[in-house]
């Protein structure tokens, strides 16, 4: 007798293989459409990071001119002073703010952005922004917080999180022309084999941070596009679209991800999904002061800067802040009057970008001449000279240019102070 059962299970074996044929090769295609999506939008990225890497250094040396000799004659008019010549220069400086904002979206959107991180309670860090809140959204619009109690703190750049924020509700303001309801959430979320998270988050504990609008929503063809630069539905001259793009890369760059669920005429939730510390050590961000700090003629700071109109500006607002400055045009200049000085000098103030040797190197061999020399790096584009993977080396301390008087005050009277 002859077994037929193996030849028939093989036979109804070939039959499924060509019935699930046709839905097999679909399913590979869509998988290759999408492995092809995102390394054409990975190439998009990297072409849009080098191009801005390429201008943002020297933009931001011009806006730091800019910015800051405003400022300067600002500080000067009295009460006496023509108003129009103070409304011109106030309207001069905003522009030139706006251009610094611009750049930083591109180097946000691009991951090159250098990032600070700190263990950052975002519960009260979106409770501080209230004021600022309600001043960028009309009163059409009712603004709700809503914080869990008992939050996990992220390690995040503080000031790059509240401009991710203040991004997302500006762009809910606009998705809201007629009024509205604008709502932040903050809640600990955990995924696991039992608590699957969502598609492309991996598990683990996270804070998530999330901005709901009951505005007009976005259409499937827009939410394709919705992280692309550039791309905005608004009006010519209302929106750069780089706002969602900014949000993605900085999310991306601090380890989250970011989700966004939108209804045409119903609203759009954007979700920040932020990557929580368990263990919580350090304190948290102080607030800043609004007043300049001070120096004394016997503290001297050495400034070093390659760009002749930067240092000129930022060697004026050091003097008069009250510090003895000494200059050098170049780091081998810089090395050399470290050798002659008789005292001490308190602070090395450097840019990172110059030629024969960079702001790096330059700390290191100052700090074998005076070994507890305290050092404060500026860049508008500091590359890879002072970050690993996207983020400032332990220990560097970097004011981004365009700096203001204030914030020079600020951070060189924190590190004197140290």
């Amino acid at each position: 007798i002859y077994d037929v059962t193996a030849a028939k299970e093989s036979e109804q074996a070939l039959r499924d293989l060509n019935d699930t044929l046709e839905m097999r090769v679909a399913q590979e295609v869509a998988e290759r459409q999408q492995t092809e999506d995102a390394l054409r939008q990975a190439q998009k990225m990297e072409a849009v990071g080098q191009l801005t890497g390429g201008i943002a250094h020297d933009f931001n040396n011009l806006l730091t001119i800019i910015t800051g000799n405003i400022d300067t004659v600002l500080r000067r008019l009295t009460a006496a002073s023509d108003p129009r010549a103070r409304r011109s220069l106030e309207n001069a400086l905003k522009g030139a703010e706006r251009a610094a904002a611009l750049t930083q979206r591109l180097l946000a959107f691009s991951r090159q952005q250098p990032l600070a991180p700190k263990q950052t309670n975002i519960g009260r860090l979106v409770a501080g922004m209230s004021d600022l809140l309600n001043r960028s959204i009309n009163e059409t619009i009712v603004i709700e917080i809503l914080c869990d109690p008992d939050l996990w703190r992220v390690e995040v750049d503080p000031h790059q999180l509240e401009n991710a924020i203040l991004n997302l509700a500006v762009n809910a303001r606009d998705a809201m022309p007629g009024g509205g309801r604008l709502t932040l959430h903050a809640a600990n979320v955990g995924f696991d084999t039992e608590s699957p998270p969502p598609s492309g988050i991996a598990p683990g504990h996270y804070v998530l941070l999330s901005v709901t609008d009951t505005g007009t929503g976005m259409s499937p063809a827009t939410m394709e596009r919705v992280f692309d630069p550039f791309f905005t539905t608004k009006e010519v001259g209302k929106g750069t679209g780089l706002g969602l793009s900014m949000v993605h890369g900085f999310v991306n760059q601090t380890g989250g991800q970011v989700r966004v669920e939108s209804t045409p005429d119903v609203g759009t939730t954007i979700s920040l999904y932020l990557p929580a510390v368990l263990v919580a050590t350090g304190e948290e961000p102080a607030w800043r002061d609004d007043h300049a700090s001070l120096g004394s003629g016997s503290e001297t700071i050495l400034v070093v800067e390659d760009d002749d109109d930067v240092r000129a500006y930022t060697v004026e607002m050091l003097r008069e802040l009250g510090y003895r400055v000494v200059e050098a045009h170049d780091p081998p200049s810089a090395l050399r009057l470290l050798e002659r000085q008789d005292d001490p000098i308190q602070l090395l103030l450097t840019d990172v970008v110059m030629p024969i040797m960079s702001g790096r190197d330059l700390a290191d061999a100052a700090r074998e001449l005076q070994p507890n020399l305290r050092v404060l790096f500026t860049s508008g584009y500091p590359r890879d000279a002072i970050m690993q993977a996207g983020r400032l080396e332990e220990g560097v301390e970097l004011l981004s240019k365009p700096f203001t008087f204030l914030s020079l005050s600020e951070r060189v009277r924190s590190l004197i102070d140290r």
